[in-house]
């Protein structure tokens, strides 16, 4: 009962807080960028909060338990991609944008900017999907009888979880999201600085997790090196790096910061706030999974651990910080894409002079819509597939159509406009049938991630034919 309310305690405040925002929604800058109002340490838990989420507290975990201790090499991407992204903040900032489609079209013109905004709602609706289903295991785990059995089915869990999600983002948007956020990035740092070293203390310290895992016939658990292949840790660090340096996500915390400043020192505070909180997360995973014989557990280790081996109190803490790590992360990843049809379809093509209150409106009703295909899209995925290769999947989509015509805008002058197509076209179409080709998925190429080859063709395909089309772009310029 305990770990039940303390989440709806949670969960009602957000849905105050939600209302509360909403009637300070008045325009389509409240509803999409929190009228670029955002101060330093309001960017920093908002970012810290949503770039933490399933992939991290669910995925990351999940391929902890499943190889150990060397999973603590898996962060190294996003960190990578913070670093290089300190260096584009502020002149993001300075764009005063919406989204990111936007910035590609004001560079590339209309037909890039549409295919960007096409591949950005994929991506983003992916990454909402198995947000829904994260959510709907938190509540397979809190509602059990006294045999353990859960009282609500998994489907159903998942539908609560995804109502709940969409109906929050529709209240307030990013004005509400941010500053719940902000919560959210301080109860996350809390909780797993406390629960680490109460899990080493459960797991009995080096001497008992070892001993655990020698009985599981998993010794490899407790080495760093020789786990990964060269070629696995490409695949594995390759997409969250990517994703990051072009998260619509980001740049949206960055166009809805106060100024260019205080989006370039929140985005280096970020480094070290992603660093350290993934560490403790794959941490205590690897720890809890030296408790949890049971392999069928492992995608949830971190949910189990939560309910099993920590004081109820502290125990409910971490579920509502789980909790929490989800709405924030889904939130953001359902208004990116609604703010993006807005803005890089509505507006430009269909209704350029439409009213704040039409645009508000219409947003909250695009939020409806987006989450019901991002819940269809949920139900597509195979239970068996786990929340790290979902995430890399989504982030492989993202990453490698966007992010090289992104940096391109910002860095690159001779880019061009077919550069921008191909390179966008390549890294959708390489991404999504790259595995389906029956020359790849019946040799030993299945082993090599879709970013890989993807990224490599769509970074070729946009110096290529930029390099053959500069002049002809320049001409109709």
């Amino acid at each position: 009962m305990i770990y039940f309310t303390a989440i709806f305690i949670y969960l009602i405040l957000l849905i105050g807080i939600g209302i509360y925002k909403s009637k300070k929604v008045k325009t389509q800058s409240d509803f999409a960028v929190a009228g670029r109002s955002l101060t330093l340490w309001v960017l920093v838990g908002t970012m810290l909060a949503t770039w933490i989420g399933t992939g991290s507290i669910l995925g990351n975990a999940g391929k902890t338990y499943e190889t150990g201790i060397a999973a603590l090499i898996l962060p190294i991407g996003g960190v990578l991609g913070i670093i290089v992204l300190t260096k584009i903040a502020g002149k993001a900032r300075n764009y005063e944008k919406f989204t990111i489609p936007e910035i590609i079209g004001d560079r590339f013109g209309d037909i890039p900017r549409m295919l960007s905004a096409l591949a950005l709602v994929i991506a983003y609706l992916v990454i909402v999907s198995y947000q829904y289903n994260a959510g709907g295991a938190v509540l397979e785990t809190i509602f059990v009888d006294g045999s353990g059995n859960s009282l609500i089915s998994a489907q159903n869990a998942i539908i609560i979880a995804a109502v709940f999600i969409i109906a929050y983002t529709m209240l307030a948007g990013l004005l509400s999201v941010a500053y719940t956020d902000v919560g959210n990035g301080i109860i996350i740092v809390v909780a797993f600085f406390i629960t680490f070293p109460i899990l080493w203390i459960k797991a009995g310290g080096w001497s008992g997790i070892e001993s655990s895992f020698i009985a599981m016939n998993k010794e490899s658990h407790l080495q760093f090196w020789g786990i990964y292949s060269p070629l696995q840790i490409v695949n594995y660090c390759l997409p969250p790096f990517l994703l990051i340096l072009g998260d619509a996500n980001m740049y949206q915390r960055f166009f809805a910061s106060k100024d260019e400043k205080s989006a370039t020192k929140a985005t280096v505070i970020l480094i070290f706030g992603v660093l350290v909180i993934e560490l403790l997360i794959i941490g205590s995973a690897w720890i809890s999974s030296s408790m949890i014989p049971d392999a069928s557990a492992g995608k949830y280790v971190m949910i189990i651990a939560s309910y099993r081996f920590l004081p109820p109190i502290l125990g409910a803490i971490m579920l509502t910080t789980i909790v929490g790590i989800i709405i924030s992360t889904a939130d953001s990843y359902l208004l990116v894409p609604a703010t993006t049809i807005i803005r890089d379809v509505y507006q430009k093509y269909i209704n350029k002079n439409a009213s704040d209150k039409k645009i508000v409106l219409l947003s909250r009703l695009l939020v409806l819509v987006l989450g019901i295909i991002a819940y269809i899209i949920s139900r597509g995925f195979a239970r068996s597939t786990t929340f790290f290769e979902k995430a890399l999947y989504a982030y492989t989509i993202y990453g490698t159509a966007i992010t090289p015509s992104l940096l391109a805008a910002f860095f690159w002058k001779r880019a061009t406009t077919a550069g921008s197509i191909a390179s966008i076209l390549t890294g959708i179409i390489v991404t999504l049938l790259w595995k389906e080709l029956p020359i790849i998925s019946n040799s030993s190429l299945v082993e090599v991630n879709e970013v890989i080859p993807a990224i490599t063709l769509s970074v070729l395909s946009l110096i290529i034919v930029s390099k053959f089309t500069v002049k002809e772009d320049v001409t109709e310029r």
